[in-house]
């Protein structure tokens, strides 16, 4: 019996956040700071057959190359790939954020490819707050309307606020917005104002009382922030569960971000969207936790929408099946992956009572499409 050589990923140049797995194993040299400065001087030139996402990926990795003369060809190249790349691969989810966020940096005054990225949950927040300061008007608005990042990343707010472009109405519709989620922001001047309009003149200076912030919680329970702590007691979970019924909406999106699986497990229960959403789009969200999601009935449809929608996660046949059998997912979903079952999964799913009746009657018509006998010529 022989053993599969595993496909050595080179160790990334210095400085780069990530190594060189999302490119195919027979390329990644290309990337190596081992190999030969001509190969990697031909990615840098965009030389080499790579599709747009892997393409932005491999120049990013160029930048942070040993070789000045391959990192500055690096630059040069990504500042001035065509459309045919960019369109492409600044919508795609699943290249690496911080690659998101360069890119951001590099096309902040072309309000198309700005668009494309702002619009991308991927992108870095601190990459749209950067550009948010002096970002066309236009461009405010879109930033504007995505609650969570707003919610998220108060530097989002703070430079909207201070961006001469930014319509005034759009401002004060966003702070209005933030200060009712009990964002505070006490030193700007729009957030002062919003307060007054929410909450009356005597809010001027600071807000009614908004609960327990998410620094607060986690320092009552240290355990909220270790992802390898133990499970909490029963009596402590059901205090964590109360402080955060009395937290605001933005504290929550906070602790979200930064808390465990215990406080995730606690948060993907809200009625809220945006905390719900902010709980899956964590960074550190495991594939158990996405998982137990899809196959929850009562998931609220924003993230079981996150969750179908991405491709890395639904590359887990596990979590395919979970959506298929999960009601609230769309039918032109289910369908789609349904194709991609085996025989014997699809006559399952037909005679399987716990399925939606449309998607037992189309696994069972599938079934019997695969194995039907080809006729003879």
């Amino acid at each position: 019996m022989t053993t599969a050589v595993p496909n050595n990923v080179p160790t990334p140049p210095p400085g780069c956040p990530f190594d060189a797995e999302f490119l195919p194993p027979n390329l990644r040299k290309h990337v190596d700071p081992a190999a030969p400065v001509p190969l990697r001087m031909m990615a840098a030139k965009s030389l080499v057959p790579l599709n747009p996402s892997d393409m932005v990926g491999a120049l990013y990795m160029l930048t942070f190359d040993p070789d000045a003369g391959v990192r500055e060809t690096a630059a040069k190249t990504a500042a001035g790939l065509p459309d045919k790349i960019l369109g492409s691969a600044l919508r795609d989810e699943e290249v690496q954020p911080q690659v998101l966020g360069y890119f951001l940096g590099l096309v902040k005054d072309k309000d198309a490819y700005a668009e494309m990225l702002v619009l991308n949950p991927s992108t870095p927040d601190d990459a749209v707050a950067d550009v948010a300061r002096d970002c066309s008007s236009k461009l405010t608005e879109i930033i504007g309307q995505n609650q969570l990042r707003l919610l998220r990343n108060e530097g989002i707010l703070r430079n909207l606020c201070v961006n001469a472009s930014a319509p005034v109405s759009l401002i004060d519709n966003v702070c209005d917005f933030a200060v009712r989620s009990g964002m505070q922001l006490l030193d700007v001047p729009q957030m002062k104002a919003a307060r007054v309009r929410v909450f009356g003149p005597e809010a001027a200076e600071a807000p009614p009382p908004q609960g327990p912030t998410a620094e607060e919680v986690l320092q009552e329970f240290e355990e909220a922030a270790d992802e390898t702590a133990a499970p909490m007691e029963e009596g402590k979970r059901l205090t964590l569960a109360q402080r955060i019924m009395r937290m605001s909406i933005a504290e929550k999106i906070k602790l979200a971000t930064l808390g465990n699986k215990e406080a995730r497990t606690a948060l993907i229960r809200e009625t809220n969207k945006l905390v719900a959403v902010a709980v899956i789009r964590s960074p550190r969200i495991t594939d158990g936790e996405v998982l137990a999601c899809a196959a929850n009935r009562a998931m609220m449809d924003d993230v079981l929408r996150v969750i179908y929608s991405n491709r890395e996660w639904t590359k887990n046949h596990k979590v395919k099946i979970a959506l298929v059998k999960n009601p609230k997912v769309p039918l032109t979903v289910t369908m789609k992956f349904l194709n991609s079952f085996r025989d014997a999964e699809l006559k399952d799913l037909s005679r399987d009572k716990n399925v939606p009746a449309a998607v037992q009657s189309f696994a069972k018509k599938l079934h019997e499409k695969k194995t039907a006998p080809k006729k003879q010529g």
